[in-house]
């Protein structure tokens, strides 16, 4: 049973984060049973969410490399 572990930045998917995350996990359902031939029920998702300012790239934070901070 494939379990995916997605982490985003919630910032980018604050407008609709439902939507968004029904959207991601059909998409990544589909490649997985796709390629396995796995059915739906057999694929776990789980997301996490971090603040911008929470997640680093190298020693600074995605908010201020997005000019937010």
């Amino acid at each position: 049973m494939p379990f995916v572990n997605t982490r985003l930045v919630k910032e980018v998917i604050a407008d609709d984060p439902a939507g968004k995350k029904a959207a991601i996990a059909a998409q990544v359902t589909a490649a997985i049973t796709g390629v396995t031939g796995l059915t739906n029920n057999d694929v776990w998702i789980v997301f996490e969410e971090v603040a911008a300012r929470d997640w680093f790239v190298g020693q600074t934070d995605v908010e201020t490399r997005r000019g937010k901070g």
